[in-house]
């Protein structure tokens, strides 16, 4: 792996709307973009950051091969090693429908555009999302383009924007618009699909969160609604199931939210834009099986984030990444616009949803503060010392973040 790293500062630069997971106790971070003179910098496709989550420590893996070019707003999964994007806006091309995959256990690693494909493939479009079940992704909703045939054939999973078509003379020939399809890509084949769901559907939508509890695919938020909706989709029945909640006992509306799996029943929401335009710092639990929201009282109440990523981490942690801490919105009489003025983020804010271990307790206690011990350190086992020194080089470097 040395060889395919490079001098690396000691940690990534600031981001939005990047791509995230955690392999081996490593976060994986990809993409994304900041802002630079007030103007949005879409960052290399060709770097990978990886932070090891028990000493806090940042690295950076160099990809070669058909590394996508200026790449963001894509959903994103990782399937035994393998990392595969979808989807986004691919400047200067705008919205893109094109797979690219990179296996991040061979070295160097090297991206892949996935082509030879069977069936059809989806429409461009970006701000949807990904569950990966079964050597599958699927994929739902979105904003894209398609052309009018596409239309009539779609016409009830997708809404024209009424602001958004071209023509080619007098004739109406693309619109763009949010999406409601759910499509599949059986990995193995390398083939698309479009299955026939039944039950009652979300709204078509983009910027909608996504969490995966066993064979069921969640999605909350990304409308205009005054209270957080949830929606799940049954991956085997292709079913859909909209929880109806009491008025006042869901969290607020929201979009470019997290929605994260943290055990066998529970959902763990956080952050996201309000409907209100807020940055929202709260965070929620829901219980898929008594169907309740519970608000989680946490200690980072400075740590607003939108277009954050949140990924499950060892003992049910949620690691958040990145974000920015303050999208300023402008409400118009004719459109919303964001102001050039947010606060991108490089921090590691984690979310403790279960009870810890003993050990785990113990380990994190002794690397907190490790002064207190002195020589009896020096009496540890040497897996257990290595593990201890890890703490406390974590501790160290994210402290003021878990601290907050």
């Amino acid at each position: 792996m040395e060889d395919a790293r490079k001098d690396t500062p000691v940690s990534p630069l600031e981001r939005s709307s990047h791509r995230a997971f955690i392999h081996r106790n490593a976060l994986y971070v990809w993409g994304g973009y900041r802002m630079v003179g007030g103007e949005d910098v879409i960052l290399p496709s060709d770097e990978i950051w990886l932070c090891d989550l028990d000493s806090g420590t940042w690295d950076k893996l160099q990809a070669t091969g058909d590394v996508p070019s200026n790449l963001t707003m894509c959903s994103s999964a990782h399937v035994d090693g393998t990392l595969y994007i979808f989807g986004g806006w691919l400047e200067p091309d705008g919205y893109t429908n094109q797979m690219f995959s990179i296996d991040l256990s061979q070295e160097p690693c090297s991206w892949r555009k996935v082509n030879d494909t069977k069936g059809t493939t989806p429409s461009p479009r970006n701000k949807h999302s990904c569950w990966a079940h079964k050597n599958r992704l699927i994929f739902f909703g979105g904003y894209g383009c398609k052309t009018m045939g596409d239309v009539r054939n779609s016409w009830s999973s997708f809404i024209v924007d009424e602001m958004s078509w071209s023509t080619i003379g007098d004739t109406l020939f693309r619109c763009w618009g949010w999406n409601s399809e759910v499509v599949v890509f059986d990995i193995p084949s390398a083939t698309w699909s479009k299955p026939e769901t039944q039950g009652s559907a979300p709204s078509a939508r983009g910027c909608h969160a996504s969490a995966l509890l066993g064979n069921k695919g969640y999605l909350s938020g990304g409308v205009e609604t005054t209270e957080l909706d949830l929606f799940c989709l049954d991956l085997e029945t292709w079913t859909w199931t909209e929880f109806i909640m009491p008025p006042s006992f869901a969290p607020l509306g929201r979009s470019m939210h997290t929605m994260t799996s943290v055990s066998d029943h529970t959902l763990f929401v956080f952050g996201g834009l309000g409907v209100d335009g807020s940055t929202l710092k709260d965070a929620w639990k829901f219980d898929t099986r008594t169907n309740e929201w519970t608000e989680v009282k946490h200690r980072h109440k400075d740590k607003a984030r939108v277009c954050h990523t949140a990924c499950l981490g060892q003992d049910s942690d949620v690691v958040v990444f990145g974000g920015s801490s303050n999208l300023c919105v402008i409400m118009d009489t004719v459109v919303v616009l964001r102001a050039p003025s947010q606060h991108h983020c490089s921090d590691i804010v984690i979310f403790q949803t279960q009870p810890y271990s003993l050990s785990r307790l113990c380990e994190d206690f002794i690397g907190e503060h490790q002064q207190l011990f002195g020589h009896l350190l020096d009496s540890l086992p040497s897996k257990l010392r290595s593990r201890v020194d890890k703490r406390q080089a974590f501790f160290s470097t994210t402290k003021p973040v878990l601290k907050a």
